[in-house]
């Protein structure tokens, strides 16, 4: 009766569950929020002793729940380039920069002026939101943390860290986010230096491992903190999202992964090496041997929904599905509205970090049921715009499997449907990434072969919801509105966005 614990890091807190392998269930699952702190506009914080504290709440809390099960592996997955810089005994020098935090947009454009060619794995340049560009900006504007950082790793290398007391780096973060080239297995020395961070490479966790590779039993100290009656061996994870891959059974090419929360991740992989012109990628082994990861996605999705009805709204959970309902009575189109969802810029397709929020047509007859409504629309626009570029570069798509928090907003989860145009296997409440993190888990405790073996093991069942193709029709028309009010915008939304950005300095 094998069982494994999987560790989601996700941006408002820490998600524990065990699974067991034989029922392919969830045996229970614990959460324990932390804070993220905003300083200035476009910068979001954590501490990653917060991290640490959480989980030990949430995974003692779960195992005196389940009677203290003995477990056989464990894996953590966590945000994408949430960065900390931290000593070599794991204390943090400054608090973790998020994954959505934007500081690094002058960095970010930087690196898209260079001509290194591990560059075409991603695209052509970085993000604002990865480690290479934010370690641009803590050279820059905090110099002394920066020198004095031993290590500058991600939130899954430190926690990987404070389990096992090894500095290992994913090779999933590694090629996705800090340029490694994982054909030829090595850090860009001379492109770190081309960045003025010529010492990146021997700061980061050298030690690079696949996904589902085993580390080393955690530690003593750890298994205590966590409550746990043995030492299991820690797999390697990766990124929240991208290991749900494992968890949804899309690792084959054809096969694609859409997971709607805070922000929106479309992944998938192709069986060769082709151009994914404003995409993320595509990343060389970065999941699996020999296949290439692509990324797309959206910056805000759910975290536009919240800051209507919680931050603007003041709504509280009865009042926000009250909303929910009120504008779901509401007709694809009808309010007469067109927002734009880029409220922390833009991840694809445009790939632009000073792309902002904006909400045309604005009259003083519309209500919070007609601001809300246009919000979710402009979220499963942004979506749809992401498959019509997936179909531009001719990329197949036979498959959408989807899961997150917009499974439990049935007017967003409908808009992304009917926006789409394309039937979607919804895997309900189930969390991917905590299901991809038992994939990982046992393969690293050795009960699988390969990650695909594990996800066929650890399958989950889904529904299908099918697209209107009446309200699709209509989403098509307003999508025009969409493509053509982001291109008309995008040079004041950037002008505005530099100036916001200037000011906080």
């Amino acid at each position: 009766m094998p069982r494994l614990l999987g560790l989601d890091f996700g941006t408002g807190g820490i998600r524990v569950g065990v699974f067991d392998l034989d029922s392919r269930t969830m045996l229970g699952e614990r959460e324990v929020q932390y804070a993220t702190r905003h300083p200035h506009p476009g910068w979001a914080e954590q501490s990653p002793t917060e991290w640490w504290e959480a989980l030990g709440r949430a995974s003692r809390g779960l195992m005196r729940d389940l009677g203290s099960p003995v477990i056989d592996g464990v894996c953590a997955a966590t945000t994408a380039s949430t960065v900390v810089a931290c000593k070599r005994d794991g204390t943090p020098l400054r608090p973790a920069l998020l994954w959505m935090d934007c500081r690094a947009a002058d960095e970010a454009a930087r690196t898209a002026r260079s001509q290194h060619p591990v560059l075409a794995y991603a695209g052509g340049s970085d993000a604002a939101e990865w480690l290479v560009p934010k370690a641009m900006w803590l050279s820059r504007h905090e110099p002394d943390v920066y020198a004095s950082a031993e290590i500058i790793c991600e939130c899954l290398d430190y926690i990987n860290f404070k389990l096992t007391g090894l500095w290992v780096g994913s090779r999933m973060n590694a090629t996705c986010k800090w340029n490694y080239d994982s054909v030829t297995r090595r850090f860009p020395d001379e492109l770190y230096a081309e960045f003025g961070i010529p010492d990146l490479a021997t700061k980061l966790p050298g030690d690079i491992k696949a996904v589902g590779m085993p580390i080393a039993p955690v530690s003593a100290a750890a298994a205590e903190h966590l409550g746990l009656a043995n030492r299991p061996i820690l797999a390697q994870g990766g990124i929240d999202a991208h290991t749900g891959i494992a968890g949804a059974g899309t690792l084959r090419p054809g096969e694609h992964l859409l997971i709607g929360g805070t922000s929106i991740v479309h992944l998938f992989q192709l069986a060769a090496e082709a151009p994914v012109t404003g995409f993320w990628g595509p990343y060389p082994h970065a999941l699996v041997d020999d296949y290439w990861l692509v990324e797309a996605g959206q910056v805000s999705a759910g975290s536009v929904m919240s800051w209507y009805a919680r931050d603007m709204f003041g709504l509280d959970q009865q009042e926000r599905a009250a909303l929910v309902g009120e504008a779901s009575a509401l007709p694809v189109g009808g309010t007469g509205l067109l927002t734009l969802d880029y409220f922390m810029g833009n991840r694809t397709p445009y790939r632009d970090p000073l792309l902002r929020g904006a909400v045309l047509g604005l009259a003083l007859s519309h209500t919070r049921a007609d601001l809300y409504r246009s919000a979710v629309e402009a979220v499963a626009l942004g979506s749809a715009n992401v498959f019509r570029r997936i179909q531009e570069l001719g990329i197949a798509c036979n498959r959408i499997v989807s899961s997150g928090g917009y499974a439990k907003n049935p007017l967003w989860l409908r808009a992304t449907v009917d926006a789409m145009g394309m039937p979607v296997e919804l895997l309900g409440q189930t969390n991917l990434t905590l299901v991809g993190t038992a994939a990982s888990a046992a393969t690293g405790a050795g009960l699988f072969g390969d990650l695909f073996a594990a996800a066929d093991a650890v399958a989950q069942p889904v529904t299908l919801v099918e697209p209107d193709l009446a309200a699709h029709a209509r989403y098509g028309e307003l999508l025009q509105d969409y493509l053509e009010a982001t291109e008309l915008l995008a040079p004041l939304s950037r002008k505005l966005a530099s100036r916001q950005l200037e000011g906080s300095r």
